[in-house]
C-alpha cells in the first residue's frame, strides 16, 4: 500500500525561511512536481507505508556535547513526476559569530537492502520459509544526487559531528534540497559545555570482528596485496574511529569452521619439518598486526583459537610433501604436544615484538572441558599468557579469563565483576542469532543499538562484542540474508566502506555510555547525589526483558534527555 499526499506551493514566488516553513526559492525546467520535504527520527527506518507516521516538521533542534556525532533523517516524497534530488548544508552559527564549519555536517542517502525475519534465529534457512522484503539500512555518502520517482519515498541521512574545541552555545544554519525547486530546512544545535574524549580513549570495549579476506573478494583485489592492504585501511579506520579495540587474528584456517562466505585463512603458516620439528612463519601476522595498529586499533591481539569449531588444523608437512590436517582431540596428549610447541615460538616471538603483554588466544562459545584443557596447557608454557572468551559464564574458569564476554542471558554476579573490575580485566556481553532482542539484524529497530549501550552502562560492564564486522553475504549491498542466521548478522557495514544506520546507532549508544560514565563521575565527585539518583533509576529500566513490550527507541528517548542537561 503506498501513501499518497497533496501538497501545492506557489511555483514563481521568491521567498526567505520563516517561522519553520518550506518554500520555494527557485523554481526550473527539471523541477520534480508536488515534492514534500521534512524532517523525521533517526530511530525509524523509513519506507513508504512508514510515511504515514510522520508529522512533517521543517526544523530540527538538537543538543549535542563537544566531540558528539548526532544524527536526524530528511524524507523527499509524494512526487507527481521523476527526477533527481540533492542536498547541501550550510555552516552552523551563533549570534556571536562562532562558526561549525559545514566540513562537520555529513548527508548519505539512505538505500535499501532485502532483510528477512527472526523466526526462531539460529540454523540454516531456506529463503522461501521467511517473510523477505527491503528494508532502509545503507547510508550511501559517495553520490552527489539520486533518483526520486513518481510516489516514491527518498531518506536522507544527515549528522553533525561537533568539533572538539567547538565554543558552547546556540547554533543555527539551513539544509537545502534541491528537487529541481529549492526547499529549505532550519537546524537549532545547542552545543553543550562538556567533552567527550576522542574514540581511542572511550572506556567502552567495543569488539566487533573483522574478516579481512572479505574485503579482498568484494574490491576484487588479491589477497594480501598492496591494494588489498589499501583498501583494508578504509573500513578498520572507520571501524577505530567506533572506539574499536581489538585486532580479530587468525593463527589457524578457519576458525569457525567456514561459516561465512569467505575463507578465513591463518595469518601464521605451520610447517613440519623432514626431521619432525617445526617452524612457524609469523611475517604475514607482523604485517597484518603492524598495519591494523597503524589504522587506530591497538588495545588488543585476539588470536583464534585453539579451539575452533571444527579440530582440523592445517599445516604443511615437508616429508609428505603436501598440505595436511591434525585432527586429534584438544586435551589429549598430542594436541598438548602439537600445541605446545608452537605456543613456545609464539611466545617468544611476541615477547621479541613487544606484544605478548596484549596478546590473547581467543575462543568462541566453546565447552567447559575444551576451556580447562587449553588453560591448563597455557599456563604450563608461560603463566602470562592471557586469554578471551566468547561463550557461557563459567565460576569454575572466571578467574582464569583476562577478557570475558558473556552470552545476553548472562550476568556477571557483582562481587564477580567488582573482583574483575579491581583485577583490570575486561567483563562484556554479546549478542548472536539467538536473540530477537536487542539485536543489529537489518530488520532489528535502530535503537535497539542505542539500548545496547545504556545496558552496558546499567549493568556496570565494560562493553559489547559482536561478530561480524564485515563477514558479507554473496551480494552484500543487494541482499542481507544469508544461509545461517536472520539478515544482516554477518555484517555491520557496506562495502564502499558504506555506513549503515544499525552502525551509526551502534555509536550513538557508546557515546550515551561514555557521557554515562562522566556524568557519574561528576556527580559523585562533586557530590550531586540527587542527580546521581536520577541517572540511576533511569539506567535501572535497561531490562532485556522489557523489550517484549516497550521499544527500544522509547526506553531511550525517555532517558537521554538527563545527559544534555
Amino acid at each position: 500500500m503506498k501513501c499518497f499526499f497533496s501538497f501545492l506551493f506557489s511555483l514563481f514566488s521568491l521567498s526567505l525561511f520563516s517561522q519553520g516553513e518550506i518554500v520555494v526559492v527557485h523554481k526550473t525546467s527539471s523541477a520534480i512536481a508536488n515534492v514534500k520535504v521534512s524532517f523525521a527520527s533517526s530511530s525509524v527506518r523509513y519506507n513508504n507505508e512508514s510515511i504515514l507516521q510522520v508529522k512533517t516538521s521543517r526544523e530540527w533542534k538538537t543538543s549535542a556535547w563537544k566531540a558528539e556525532k548526532v544524527h536526524m533523517q530528511i524524507l523527499v516524497w509524494d512526487a507527481k513526476t521523476s527526477g533527481t534530488i540533492s542536498v547541501t548544508v550550510s555552516d552552523l552559527k551563533t549570534k556571536q559569530g562562532q562558526v561549525i564549519g559545514k566540513q562537520y555536517i555529513s548527508t548519505g542517502f539512505v538505500q535499501q537492502v532485502m532483510t528477512d525475519e527472526f523466526k526462531g534465529g539460529c540454523g540454516y534457512r531456506t529463503p522461501a520459509d521467511f517473510d523477505s522484503s527491503l528494508v532502509a539500512d545503507i547510508i550511501n555518502t559517495t553520490i552527489k544526487n539520486v533518483a526520486l520517482d513518481k510516489d516514491a519515498l527518498q531518506p536522507v541521512w544527515l549528522s553533525i559531528k561537533v568539533p572538539a574545541n567547538a565554543v558552547a552555545g546556540s547554533y543555527t544554519g539551513t539544509i537545502t534540497v534541491d528537487a529541481g525547486e529549492k526547499y529549505l530546512l532550519n537546524v537549532a544545535l545547542t552545543v553543550v559545555n562538556k567533552t567527550l574524549p576522542p574514540p581511542a580513549q572511550w572506556k567502552y570495549q567495543l569488539d566487533l570482528w573483522q574478516h579481512p579476506a572479505a574485503i579482498a573478494r568484494v574490491h576484487n583485489e588479491t589477497l594480501w596485496s598492496d591494494a588489498h592492504f589499501a583498501s583494508i585501511k578504509k573500513y578498520y579506520t572507520m571501524l577505530a574511529a567506533a572506539g574499536q579495540k581489538n585486532i580479530t587474528v587468525s593463527i589457524v584456517n578457519e576458525p569457525w569452521g567456514h561459516q561465512t562466505y569467505d575463507d578465513y585463512p591463518s595469518l601464521v603458516k605451520w610447517t613440519k619439518k623432514k626431521d619432525g620439528g617445526w617452524s612457524y612463519d609469523y611475517s604475514l601476522f607482523d604485517k597484518y598486526v603492524s598495519f591494523v595498529m597503524s589504522c587506530g586499533i591497538t588495545d588488543r591481539i585476539n588470536c583464534y583459537s585453539m579451539v575452533p569449531w571444527k579440530i582440523a588444523f592445517a599445516y604443511y608437512d615437508e616429508a609428505l610433501g603436501k598440505d595436511t590436517v591434525f585432527t586429534q582431540a584438544i586435551g589429549t596428549p598430542a594436541y598438548n604436544e602439537f600445541w605446545s610447541v608452537m605456543l613456545k615460538d609464539f611466545t617468544a616471538h611476541l615477547k621479541n615484538k613487544g606484544w605478548f603483554n596484549i596478546t590473547a588466544i581467543a575462543m568462541d562459545e566453546r565447552p567447559l572441558a575444551a576451556m580447562q584443557a587449553v588453560i591448563a596447557l597455557l599456563k604450563s608454557v608461560d603463566k602470562d599468557w592471557k586469554l578471551t572468551l566468547a561463550g557461557d559464564y563459567h565460576e569454575e574458569i572466571e578467574n582464569d579469563i583476562d577478557d570475558y564476554c558473556v552470552a545476553s542471558r548472562w550476568k556477571f554476579p557483582a562481587e564477580i565483576l567488582a573482583k574483575r573490575k579491581k583485577a583490570g580485566k575486561i567483563s562484556t556481553w554479546y549478542t548472536c542469532c539467538t536473540e530477537a532482542y536487542p539485536n543489529g539484524f537489518t530488520f532489528s529497530p535502530p535503537d535497539e543499538h542505542v539500548w545496547i549501550g545504556w545496558y552496558t552502562a546499567a549493568t556496570d560492564m565494560d562493553g559489547y562484542l559482536r561478530w561480524a564486522f564485515n563477514s558479507w553475504t554473496k551480494d552484500p549491498l543487494k541482499d542481507s540474508r544469508f544461509t545461517a542466521w536472520p539478515a544482516g548478522d554477518t555484517y555491520q557495514v557496506y562495502p564502499g566502506p558504506l555506513s549503515s544506520i544499525r552502525f551509526e546507532k551502534l555509536i550513538e549508544g557508546i557515546q550515551d555510555h561514555e557521557k554515562i560514565l562522566l556524568l557519574r563521575n561528576e556527580y559523585r565527585r562533586n557530590k550531586q547525589t540527587a542527580k546521581l539518583q536520577e541517572l540511576q533509576a533511569a539506567l535501572k529500566n535497561f531490562e532485556i526483558s522489557k523489550l517484549s513490550s516497550t521499544n527500544a527507541a522509547e526506553m531511550v528517548a525517555a532517558a537521554k534527555g538527563l545527559l544534555n542537561k
